[in-house]
């Protein structure tokens, strides 16, 4: 969450950032029930004074019914702001963070500006198939049993495409590791208050997240829950920073009110793996970390030789906690676009700057060289989205024969090297 402070300083500021990024919250109610907040403070904590003069010394029985009449108030009081605490928390958490003043004002969340592009789309001189017909051709995805077993949107990966996950993940941690990055393997649970604090919605109607029932435990959506959470309520040394992670994990979506988008194969499914790159750094580092992350997620595509394009998000298009997103976008040939032909980009990693937004929320800080402590940045990054990694290495390597050519950076970490994925005998 954003500072409370900068909010009563600045309040006009803020509501120029809500509204450019389509956030629909009363910036004048939050403050009303901030001032209400510390009202119910001051006063709780005046009648809590009096009690200790009170208590100094030995109490006549006249005394002591004062302060009880003083503690039965005290007790109405806190229940009110525990009211007051629960509604000012609930507020808190819908102001977004505040966006770089780089980043495109626009109330279109499709306006976002290409930055860079890698390789030009790829083309064939035959019919290209989508990832599916390629799956089914090659016996690489088993989509049926896996409905039978867990239900839509689940899928078993077989043969070489099992193969080429494990491949994805080794080379995505080994990249990281290269670059001074620690690896994890992180839960696949948080709870709920790491979700809350990072500035994720675990409860509301629109949520993306599946809660564990009878607990205040939720499956995460991504390894940045869990890292992000890695050093809550901990006040790091300024000479550790930046911290640098790569951290692998399943990842579970509901993906709840994504029925009218591309949701095709493995593209938009409830489970999937991947690697995710996380940094704990200071203000002045924080930029410059981040565009460490989006170099990294470049190296690591461009080593697979498939193309892409780097766009930087627009307001409308940006997620709460984050001040500026880059998305690498990857072609894929058999994704319908809005001409109805085969062909489009899509979405394949995210870096994200989410400032002290995030460590606000989760109490982490660090104590520089003057022992002054100032809140953390933190920074995330995508290194593998597993399943969409696989449909751009099929799709875009897919040969005339119906064959899939294994990129070549990743046959040494394929038994026997495979080269070529063909069909069973």
């Amino acid at each position: 969450m954003i500072d409370i402070k900068f909010i009563r300083k600045h309040p006009e500021i803020v509501k120029e950032n809500c509204h450019n990024r389509l956030v629909n919250i009363d910036i004048d109610k939050l403050l009303d029930v901030d001032k209400k907040k510390r009202e119910l403070a001051t006063a709780i904590d005046s009648l809590k004074a009096k009690i200790n003069i009170g208590s100094k010394k030995k109490p006549s029985a006249k005394k002591i019914e004062e302060m009880k009449i003083i503690s039965e108030e005290i007790k109405k009081l806190e229940d009110v702001q525990e009211l007051i605490m629960e509604q000012f928390n609930e507020m808190m958490m819908q102001v977004p963070n505040l966006t770089h003043p780089a980043v495109c004002v626009s109330e279109n969340e499709e306006n976002n500006p290409v930055i860079e592009t890698f390789k030009s789309p790829t083309k064939f001189d035959f019919k290209p198939k989508d990832h599916v017909e390629l799956a089914k051709d090659l016996d690489l995805i088993d989509f049926n049993r896996a409905t039978k077993v867990t239900g839509a949107k689940f899928y078993y990966l077989k043969n070489e495409l099992a193969l080429l996950e494990v491949a994805l993940i080794q080379y995505a941690l080994d990249t990281g590791i290269k670059h001074g990055f620690t690896p994890f393997i992180t839960p696949d649970l948080a709870k709920q208050e790491v979700l809350e604090g990072l500035g994720f919605n675990p409860r509301g109607e629109s949520t993306q997240i599946y809660n564990i029932n009878n607990s205040d435990l939720s499956l995460i959506g991504t390894a940045e829950i869990t890292m992000g959470g890695y050093h809550m309520n901990e006040v790091l040394d300024e000479k550790e920073l930046p911290k640098k992670y790569v951290a692998l994990s399943h990842c579970f979506r509901t993906e709840a009110g994504s029925y009218s988008k591309y949701s095709k194969g493995i593209f938009r499914v409830h489970q999937f793996t991947k690697i995710e790159l996380f940094i704990y750094t200071t203000h002045e580092m924080s930029e410059q970390n981040h565009l460490e992350l989006l170099n990294i997620e470049k190296e690591i595509f461009k080593g697979l030789e498939i193309p892409f394009r780097i766009i930087d998000h627009c307001t409308a298009d940006l997620g709460a906690p984050s001040s500026r997103t880059f998305d690498l976008e990857a072609w894929m040939p058999g994704k319908p676009n809005k001409q109805g032909k085969l062909g489009d980009w899509a979405e394949i990693t995210s870096t994200s700057n989410c400032t002290d937004y995030q460590a606000r929320g989760l109490n982490i800080k660090y104590k520089d060289k003057f022992s002054k402590k100032n809140y953390v940045y933190t920074l995330n990054g995508t290194a593998i989205a597993v399943s969409r990694a696989l449909i751009a290495i099929l799709e875009n390597f897919q040969q005339a024969d119906g064959s899939v050519i294994v990129p070549d950076i990743l046959r040494n970490y394929m038994p026997n090297k495979i080269e070529t994925i063909s069909k069973k005998d």
